[in-house]
């Protein structure tokens, strides 16, 4: 049986290959896409979903908007730099919209579906936390509900991408990060200690652009190559590539046995010098006197290893097949 999910992203250039790679698998249901804020706002994360669901000959999926700002957190940051002001590296060409996006809010969406799918529903979270937050207040009982979460955020050992410690996702709104490590879902954290080891090379996407050649494959390698070109330039000398840790999120669905995990408690830092930082506590047997860290908290399970070359062949072989439609005329 396919897995059913949602995807809950903020597609740019990262984003948009999960999301493909959710509609090519054969084992993949993708039942909806919820947006966020992220790397860009939250209207531009739902223009382009729904831009790469028309594209890829899904229109109908629905798309449902969801939140614009971080829980409790004051401001947030877009560097246009990343992924172009688009998200897309400012596609030169974007056809007008057709559909809209889902009356539903995002949280209102996840929450219908896990009880329309008791036990069996997949939710992968590709950006901040937000919108899982709300589903929270919206049903407090949404843990029992779901079948699993997968969490494409956050670092055990890994240094950080925004600050020595903190990753993107989880610094962009830690309170919802630290809400939803703690809420008791069925949770596996796939953070930078994997994401950054498993990057899609650019010359894959080329090659699939190449052997595929379709609206959507042109779409994904025009903002593959600007974000390629920005990692590039922050750290010279490496091979251009683009990180996808929503896609790994996929990935883990599909085949966990790529991934080493270690279990334990997580929480996040809320501000601070350290504000975003997952902390894992390995030393469960010590009684600490610092709050935070008692026995009733639950334990989630983090990636901290991936075997990419496997993970990257999953990824080719299923981009790769015949799963978008003929080309318009």
């Amino acid at each position: 049986m396919a897995h059913k999910i949602i995807l809950d992203c903020d597609p740019g250039a990262d984003d948009a290959w999960a999301l493909y790679f959710a509609l090519a698998h054969p084992e993949l249901d993708l039942l909806a896409v919820t947006t966020t804020f992220g790397a860009l706002t939250v209207a531009q994360a739902t223009r382009n979903a729904l831009l790469l669901c028309a594209l890829a000959g899904r229109p109908n999926l629905p798309v449902c908007s969801g939140v614009a700002t971080p829980t409790r957190k004051a401001t947030w940051w877009h560097d246009p730099e990343a992924f172009g002001t688009d998200g897309l590296g400012d596609l030169p060409r974007r056809p007008p919209e057709a559909h809209g996006a889902d009356e539903r809010s995002a949280a209102r969406c996840i929450v219908e579906l896990a009880h329309t799918h008791p036990g069996q529903l997949s939710l992968v979270c590709a950006g901040p936390l937000g919108n899982l937050a709300q589903a929270l207040r919206l049903e407090p009982h949404l843990p029992e509900r779901l079948g699993q979460l997968v969490v494409a955020g956050g670092s055990i050992q890994a240094p950080g991408d925004v600050s020595p410690v903190a990753e993107s996702n989880f610094w962009l709104d830690p309170h919802a990060a630290d809400l939803v490590l703690t809420a008791g879902f069925k949770l596996t954290m796939l953070g930078l200690d994997v994401s950054q080891a498993a990057p899609l090379p650019l010359a894959l996407i080329e090659k699939l652009a190449a052997q595929r050649p379709h609206p959507a494959t042109t779409a994904l390698l025009h903002a593959a190559r600007q974000h390629a070109s920005h990692r590039a330039r922050l750290a010279p000398g490496t091979a251009p590539a683009c990180p996808a840790p929503g896609l790994l999120g996929l990935t883990w669905l599909l085949q966990p046995g790529l991934f080493k995990t270690e279990a334990g408690r997580v929480r996040v830092v809320p501000d601070g010098l350290a504000e975003g930082q997952s902390i894992m506590d390995s030393r469960e047997y010590i009684p600490y006197p610092q709050p935070g860290w008692e026995e009733q908290i639950p334990r989630i399970q983090a990636a901290l290893q991936v075997d990419a070359p496997a993970c990257l062949a999953l990824v080719e072989r299923t981009l790769m097949g015949d799963w978008l439609p003929a080309k318009p005329g």
